[in-house]
C-alpha cells in the first residue's frame, strides 16, 4: 500500500474517533452557500444588523459579519467561522428565546405534577404523554412551546450534556429514531419526565435504560443564554 494511501487512511480513522465538538468546521467566505449561511444572515438581522436572507454568501453577508465581530470584539475577517458563528447564535437566542421564567420556577412545577398518569396525546392534569406534560410547564409560565418532542427539540438552542441547566429539554430516542421523548433537566444529572407506567416521575440521566438513549438537550429559557 502507497504511503500517501496509508496516510489517508490514518487521517480518516483518526477524524471517526473524534467527538463532534473537536472537529471545527472551515469558515465560510464571500461564494460559500447553504443553510449555515442563511441561518446566520436570519440571526444577524434578529440581532440588528441587517443582511440578505438567501443563503449565499455574499459581499453584502461579509459586511454585515464583519460589523457583528468588530461589536463583539471578534477578530475582524468577515468569515463565519465557529466563534463568530456561535456567537450569533447566542446573541440572538437572548432576543428571541423565553424570558420571565427562571429554571428553578420550571423545575419547580414540574415536580409538583408528580404521580399523574400517562395518558397517549394526554396535556391536562388528567393524564399526560412526555411532550405535553413539557408543553404544559412551560405553558403555566406563557412560555408557548410546540406540541410534540420532534418539534420541541427544534426549539432554542443546542446544549452539551456537561453544561445541562435546570428547565434546559432534554429528549431521548425511544419507540422511533430521533428526539422520541423529552422530559426537563432537573440537576444534579436528574430530569422531570412522564413515564408510560408511573406517569410522571423523576429520573436519572445515567439509568441504564436512559443513559444509552439520550439524544440531545436544548435550551430554551434566555436567561441561560450566556
Amino acid at each position: 500500500m502507497k504511503r500517501a494511501v496509508q496516510l489517508a487512511i490514518i487521517v480518516i480513522v483518526v477524524c471517526t474517533l473524534l467527538p463532534l465538538e473537536v472537529l471545527a468546521a472551515a469558515p465560510l467566505k464571500v461564494g460559500a452557500h447553504g443553510w449555515k449561511v442563511k441561518i446566520a444572515q436570519q440571526k444577524l438581522n434578529v440581532v440588528g444588523i441587517s443582511t440578505d436572507v438567501n443563503g449565499k454568501f455574499t459581499k453584502n453577508t461579509e459586511r454585515a459579519l464583519k460589523e457583528f465581530q468588530k461589536k463583539y470584539k471578534i477578530k475582524i475577517t468577515g468569515w463565519l467561522d465557529d466563534k463568530t458563528y456561535d456567537r450569533i447564535i447566542n446573541e440572538a437566542f437572548t432576543k428571541e428565546g423565553i424570558h420571565g421564567v427562571t429554571g428553578k420556577q420550571i423545575v419547580s412545577a414540574a415536580a409538583k405534577l408528580k404521580g399523574v398518569p400517562y395518558k397517549f396525546g394526554g396535556k391536562t392534569v388528567k393524564g399526560f404523554d412526555c411532550s405535553g406534560y413539557v408543553q404544559h410547564i412551560f405553558g403555566k409560565f406563557k412560555a408557548p412551546l410546540p406540541r410534540l418532542a420532534d418539534e420541541q427539540v427544534a426549539e432554542g438552542i443546542f446544549v452539551l450534556r456537561k453544561n445541562l441547566r435546570e428547565g434546559d429539554l432534554v429528549f431521548f430516542s425511544t419507540y422511533e429514531q430521533g428526539a422520541s421523548h423529552v422530559g426537563i433537566y432537573a440537576g444534579k444529572g436528574q430530569f422531570w419526565h412522564v413515564s408510560s407506567t408511573k406517569g410522571v416521575m423523576l429520573s436519572s440521566l445515567s439509568e441504564e435504560y436512559w443513559a444509552p438513549r439520550y439524544y440531545g438537550a436544548r435550551r430554551v429559557l434566555a436567561d441561560f443564554a450566556k
